[in-house]
């Protein structure tokens, strides 16, 4: 085959994203880090998917049209730094597709080529050893292997063998790799995708396998579907259980029965005689009628998600639309800000510190950015701050920033971690300008050190420290300082990381999984240990036992 059109691009794309979804699970325990956010498999699948899906239904042998939507269905949909990369290096082929119908076996390889130019330029400091590593040696080789009149399975081969060698490479560049023993997590996901490829190219159909506890269900848009059934109805509702019927109530029960429905991200939560149902499915009235039965509705709200897709994507299909953005309903305020955070009280303290909005998300469940772009839009600001909290989705936040670019004025602050967040907010003064309160927030974050205690999920070795699966390990910026059998043993470890003599406030902030017991615990000991004030906080948050936050 000399040409590849619209047509035959769509399938590879569409195989490349199931090749994904199918291995996703790998990548993830590719992490380096023995702790349970290894989601680089994760987001890079929710991320193909979202460009997978956008493409599905397009019926066009134009490559370029094929190309461009698919780049604005991973821009949007892009989760975690793998993710926005990986849309980046799709953008690029697009960019190199432009005014072509079909492109030949040189023109797709220098389109690989330009991916890599321009997943280049959107990070500030690229890091050799990574995804970016790959698609840019195999890009280069190939450019300098494709000919004129090539075959394109053998120039795609061959590209394919470069990504497979580049990758073997990763951990003579990235020592923390040699380390531990893996190669790059990005860039086996990355190859996974031009695996894909290479089966459409070769004509082969692959079957999407559907995942035991696939933590990507609830966003990930099945490119396997036809008509609306990526995305149906997001439907919600609390109702109280009839006096009668509380103790013959099984939440198993129910979310049986609503399983049974064409849907999925199902969860069914009960507080004694209160239950609470969250399920995105195509028939909502169904899942409705199989709640009544048991008591009576107290809220309920559902909400179209592919009307909620397509109006996003369509404000930002074309530079016109985007200088004419809707007119907000409610009053433009002059600043808000938009939080990044998990766990109830956690999200409470931002919403008591001027934040206006808290976007759901942090460790394992990063937002995309087309979840940032929704938020930006609902606080109805001139200027909007975001605080992403975590440093795997600074990325996302910018590059939803850039979406808005004619439309809001969007400033990111790079918070990597909830403290410094919560510092930032704090600094946040609405009597003055808004570029006194960007300085003020940004010098905060200087200010203020994080440890975590969170369990391991595998047996490792890092920086001298010997990592036990199920244990509890004590993080002191980023760096992992002891592992030990308790989690309050872990954290006394991380405050001795943390705190010293010029310490004056420790904010401890406290997960789901710690009882009141140990809360007590930990209470005394500082107060006896540490001449700082303590603050305690409930932050119900999951995967963190402790964050903590030391000025």
């Amino acid at each position: 085959m000399k040409n590849i059109d619209g047509k035959l691009f769509k399938e590879m794309v569409v195989t490349g994203a199931i090749v994904l979804h199918n291995n996703h699970p790998e990548i993830d325990a590719l992490n380096v880090f023995p702790v349970p956010d290894g989601d680089t498999g994760t987001n890079m699948s929710l991320t193909f998917s979202a460009g997978a899906s956008e493409i599905e239904k397009l019926d066009s042998t134009d490559i370029y049209e094929v190309a461009k939507k698919l780049s604005k269905g991973l821009l949007m949909g892009a989760r975690g730094n793998s993710g926005v990369i990986l849309s980046q290096i799709f953008r690029g082929v697009s960019m190199a597709f432009e005014g072509k119908k079909e492109v030949n076996a040189v023109e797709l390889a220098q389109a690989f080529k330009n991916g890599a130019k321009v997943a280049y330029k959107a990070v500030m400091r690229p890091v050799e050893g990574t995804i970016l590593t790959v698609i840019r040696e195999a890009s280069d080789a190939v450019v300098q292997y494709a000919q004129e009149g090539m075959e394109i399975e053998d120039v795609f081969s061959y590209f394919v063998k470069e990504a497979e060698e580049s990758l073997e490479r990763t951990p003579e560049l990235l020592p923390v790799l040699k380390e531990v023993g893996v190669v790059d997590s990005g860039g086996a996901g990355l190859l996974l995708v031009f695996t894909g490829f290479m089966a459409a190219l070769a004509g082969e159909e692959i079957e999407r396998v559907e995942i035991k506890n696939d933590s990507t269900k609830e966003a990930l848009v099945d490119v396997e579907s036809d008509g609306e059934e990526g995305y149906g109805y997001c439907t919600e509702f609390i109702f109280r259980l009839d006096p009668g019927k509380i103790k013959a109530f099984k939440e198993e029960s129910l979310r049986n029965e609503l399983e049974r429905l064409p849907g999925n991200s199902i969860v069914v939560v009960q507080d004694e005689d209160i239950v609470k149902v969250h399920v995105h499915t195509l028939k909502p009235g169904n899942a409705l009628n199989a709640a009544q039965r048991y008591g009576e509705f107290i809220k309920l709200k559902i909400e179209n998600m592919q009307e909620q897709h397509n109006s996003i994507l369509e404000a930002n299909a074309t530079p016109a639309a985007k200088a004419t953005p809707i007119v907000p309903k409610q009053e433009e305020k002059e600043v808000a800000i938009i939080s990044v955070a998990a766990g109830d009280g956690i999200k409470d303290m931002f919403l008591e510190l001027h934040c206006d909005y808290v976007v759901s998300g942090g460790q394992t469940m990063n937002p995309s950015a087309e979840d940032i772009v929704q938020a930006i839009r609902d606080v109805h600001a001139k200027h909007v701050i975001i605080l992403p909290n975590n440093s795997n989705i600074v990325m996302t936040a910018q590059q939803a920033a850039i979406i808005l670019e004619d439309e809001v004025d969007v400033q990111v602050i790079p918070t990597k971690t909830i403290p410094q967040g919560l510092s930032a907010c704090i600094m946040y003064n609405p009597e003055v300008s808004l570029e006194e309160n960007l300085d003020e927030m940004n010098d905060a974050i200087a200010s203020v050190k994080t440890g975590q205690v969170t369990f391991a999920i595998k047996d490792t070795n890092i920086d001298g420290v010997d990592i036990k699966a199920n244990q509890y390990m004590a993080l002191c910026e980023k760096e992992i300082t002891a592992c030990v059998p308790s989690k309050v043993e872990a954290l006394k470890e991380t405050l001795k990381g943390l705190v010293d003599d010029d310490s004056e406030i420790i904010t401890l902030i406290y997960g789901e999984d710690v009882s009141d017991e140990e809360v007590e615990e930990i209470e005394a000991y500082v107060e006896d240990t540490y001449e700082a004030e303590l603050e305690c906080v409930n932050g119900k948050q999951p995967v963190y036992s402790f964050i903590v936050g030391v000025e």
